[in-house]
C-alpha cells in the first residue's frame, strides 16, 4: 500500500527528472501533449500528466493524424446539431429572441425568463455569462486574431490543418500561444484558402506583441481581424438561484476546458457525472 502511495504521489518533475527529460521536452510533453496551460502540474502527481498523455496518445490512435476533431462546416454546426436533437426530445427554439430579465422568485431560485411582455417559465437556466453580469466575475484578458491566407503554415508539410502550441517558458511568457488553422478541406472557406487564429491570456498592455511569435509562423496574411475580450467566470456554483453560468472562452484553441465546463455544468445542474457509457451512436440516414 505504501508503494502504490509513492507510486501515486511522485511529482511529474521528479518523475521527469528520473528520465532525463531536458526542459524543452518537459515542455513539449507538458503543454503539447497533456496540454497543460502553466507549469502547476510539476507539482502535482505525475499521474495526472501520463494519463492526459495517454489521452492523446489513444486519440491519435483512434483518428489517424491527428488527436484532433473539427467539424464539417465550421464550429456553427455543433449548436445546430444540439437544435436537431433538442427538437426530437421536445424542445422549443426561439431565435433572435432579447431576453429582458431572468425572474426569481423565492428564496432567490430562477422561475422564468422575461422577453418584452412575454415570459418563458422554466425551474433552471443555463447561459454565459453575457446575460448575468452580476453573477460573474473578471478573470482576465484573451487576445484573438483570425488570418486569412492562401497557403498552409510552413513546415507543416502543406498540412490542411495544423493545431499549434508555442509553450510559455519557450518565449518568455506565463501563458501559452496557440495557433490553429483549418481550411477548405473543412467546408470553411473557399478553395485554396486558410483560416488560422492565434490567441493567448493578455498579460501586457500590448496584447498585439504578445502574439507576434504566432503571427510569425504563419507567413504572409492577407487580411486580419484582432480583438481583445474579457475573460468571465461564475462567482457560484448556481445551486441555489438554478442559475447555471458557464465561463468564458479562455485563449486554448483545442476545447479542452470547453468540454470540462459543460461536464461541470451538468452535474451542477444535474447532480451527478455525465455517463458517456449511455451514448449510442448510430448513423443518420445520410451516412447509411
Amino acid at each position: 500500500m505504501e508503494r502504490f502511495r509513492s507510486k501515486h504521489s511522485k511529482t511529474c518533475w521528479r518523475c521527469m527528472k528520473k528520465f532525463g527529460l531536458d526542459k524543452n521536452t518537459q515542455d513539449f510533453t507538458g503543454h503539447a501533449l497533456a496540454l497543460h496551460r502553466d507549469d502547476d502540474y510539476l507539482n502535482r502527481p505525475a499521474v495526472e500528466t501520463i494519463n492526459r498523455i495517454k489521452l492523446y496518445s489513444d486519440s491519435l490512435a483512434r483518428y489517424g493524424k491527428s488527436p484532433y476533431l473539427y467539424p464539417m462546416y465550421g464550429l456553427g454546426e455543433l449548436p445546430q446539431g444540439f437544435a436537431r436533437l433538442s427538437a426530437i426530445y421536445g424542445g422549443t427554439y426561439m431565435l433572435d429572441k432579447p431576453i429582458d430579465e431572468i425572474v426569481l422568485g423565492e428564496g432567490g431560485k430562477v422561475v422564468g425568463v422575461r422577453s418584452g411582455n412575454e415570459m418563458a417559465r422554466c425551474k433552471q437556466v443555463y447561459c454565459d455569462p453575457t446575460y448575468v453580469p452580476d453573477r460573474v466575475r473578471k478573470k482576465g484578458k484573451v487576445i484573438r486574431c483570425i488570418c486569412l491566407m492562401d497557403h498552409p503554415i510552413s513546415n507543416t508539410k502543406d498540412a490542411l490543418s495544423t493545431q499549434i502550441i508555442i509553450p510559455q517558458k519557450q518565449v518568455g511568457r506565463n501563458s501559452d500561444i496557440y495557433v490553429s488553422l483549418v481550411s477548405y478541406t473543412h467546408q470553411v472557406a473557399a478553395k485554396g484558402w486558410f483560416i488560422a487564429m492565434v490567441s493567448t491570456t493578455v498579460e501586457t498592455d500590448q496584447p498585439e506583441i504578445e502574439i507576434k511569435p504566432g503571427l510569425d509562423l504563419l507567413g504572409s496574411i492577407r487580411q486580419k481581424f484582432v480583438s481583445v475580450s474579457d475573460y468571465y467566470e461564475p462567482t457560484d456554483d448556481g445551486l441555489q438561484s438554478q442559475i447555471f453560468i458557464s465561463q468564458s472562452y479562455d485563449a486554448t484553441t483545442h476545447f479542452e476546458t470547453t468540454c470540462l465546463d459543460v461536464l461541470d455544468i451538468f452535474k451542477r445542474g444535474t447532480g451527478e457525472e455525465f455517463d458517456f457509457s449511455k451514448i449510442k451512436h448510430e448513423l443518420g440516414d445520410e451516412e447509411q
